[in-house]
């Protein structure tokens, strides 16, 4: 009975027996009453005889004693106290009752003691007579044919219960199964199809239960479904475009390291434009070489984890300030940094320098696309457990699109033509490095991004 449909069957079964023993104890209190009520009432009409006749032998009065199953009769007519019927008493009288005017909680309790009670025993019952016959009327009864009574009463009560409450359970059987448990099988096997090949959009449940809940489950799991659908689409894309960067990266590898050659004979020129400018082409061919064998090495959107060493925060921040100076020189755009000359970082320099770079150059590539001049301005500063780089610009902001999935390669995008990787990029870096990456503000006065860096050793175990 592990079912949900047979669970349902179960506490049916329970639910109503234990209903029906909380009404069994008031109903059979009720039964002993009325048996009661019968008592007097052929108690009464025995006395009819004697009323009728003055004179009635002892056998006569027995035989009606016996039918009214009582041993003494007494009547109370005209404030005279008057026994009617009498025959020889047992036992002496146990205990009295008056059903004149009884509360609801006295017979529950009489009749619960009577129930428990299996000694037989001699008890007064007193009430009206019928009909205004006299004031009141009382027997004497014994009890064990009334328990007896009570116990048969009680025990068709329970049978019957347990038939109710059978036939219910199997009603509620039927009714569950076709309501509830057949559709919450459609619903199990729409998952287990899908699971089987989720990239298969006909797969998707159609919601159609009509119950308000189920229909809630089947449209929270289409969307779920969905979601994942194309998720996995995303997934596929970003896999067949990993093996084409991984392509690109190796004839791009190639041409760089030719490149690398020529940089000797560069740096041998008498031109000291050129002299000064050849260390800065040298660096950025080194860096991109590192990057496509990197892409090369692992041929998958995956980071390699970053060698730590100390590294000067205002050299990384020039480098990357000097080859953007150079990207913008048509533009107005200003670069500043506010970095103490002697702070380092635990990093990997190359890493750093993509970090950072990223940043600046989205900051740099919005504020190209607005027209307007603006400044962007890297700060650094440092306290017992991290050091904080806030990269600022004075562009036009985000918008709100954009800061919905910021860190999402292929849709933190806001510039036509963008990829949206940048953000992305960085933030997987500084994980990599145990930090964090946020926005800390952004609106028509500009955008800045903090960096975190943990000082902690413990902070880079594992990488």
């Amino acid at each position: 009975m592990n079912s949900l449909s047979g669970r349902f069957l179960i506490l049916t079964i329970v639910f109503v027996m234990l209903a029906e023993v909380m009404i069994l104890v008031p109903s059979i209190a009720r039964f002993r009453e009325e048996y009661l009520l019968n008592r007097l009432e052929r108690a009464q009409i025995a006395t009819l005889a004697l009323l009728a006749d003055d004179m009635i032998d002892m056998s006569l009065e027995d035989e009606l004693l016996e039918n009214a199953e009582v041993l003494n009769v007494v009547m109370r007519r005209d404030e005279v106290r008057e026994l009617m019927l009498s025959s020889e008493m047992p036992q002496p009288i146990h205990a009295s009752f008056d059903l004149r005017d009884p509360t609801a909680l006295e017979l529950i309790r009489d009749g619960f003691a009577r129930l428990v009670d299996s000694e037989d025993r001699i008890i007064r019952v007193i009430g009206e007579p019928v009909r205004d016959a006299g004031l009141l009327i009382e027997v004497t009864m014994p009890t064990a044919s009334l328990r007896a009574a009570m116990v048969d009463y009680g025990v068709r009560i329970l049978l019957l219960s347990a038939v109710i409450s059978i036939i219910t359970a199997i009603l509620l059987f039927v009714a569950v199964r076709g309501f509830l448990v057949k559709p919450i099988r459609g619903v199990v096997g729409h998952m287990k199809s899908y699971a089987a090949a989720p990239e298969d959009a006909r797969r998707i449940i159609t919601p159609t239960a009509g119950i308000s809940e189920l229909r809630e489950a089947e449209d929270a799991l289409l969307a779920l479904q969905t979601e994942l659908t194309q998720s996995l689409k995303q997934k596929e894309r970003l896999a067949q475009l990993g093996g084409a960067v991984s392509k690109i990266s190796h004839d791009l590898r190639n041409i760089l390291t030719t490149a690398q050659l020529f940089t000797d004979r560069i740096e041998a020129s008498e031109d000291p434009v050129v002299r000064r400018m050849a260390p800065k082409l040298v660096g950025s061919i080194t860096r991109a070489v590192n990057l496509c064998e990197s892409t090369l090495a692992f041929g998958k959107a995956e980071e390699a984890a970053p060698v730590l060493n100390r590294v000067n925060l205002s050299s990384v921040v020039q480098d990357v300030l000097a080859g953007e100076r150079l990207a913008s020189a048509e533009h107005e755009i200003s670069y500043s940094e506010d970095i103490s000359s002697g702070m380092s970082v635990r990093a990997d320099p190359e890493q750093l320098y993509r970090i950072i770079g990223n940043l600046v150059r989205n900051a740099r590539q919005a504020i190209v696309a607005t027209g307007k001049p603006a400044e962007i301005l890297i700060q650094a500063e440092e306290n017992a457990e991290n050091w904080i780089i806030l990269v600022a610009d004075t562009g036009p902001g985000l918008p709100e699109k954009a800061r919905e999935h910021l860190f999402t390669a292929f849709q933190g995008s806001v510039r036509k033509g963008g990829s949206g990787l940048g953000l992305s990029i960085a933030q997987e870096l500084v994980r990599g490095h145990g930090g964090t990456l946020e926005l800390e503000k952004t609106d028509e006065r500009g955008t800045t991004f903090k960096i975190c860096l943990p000082k902690a050793e413990q902070a880079f175990e594992g990488l």
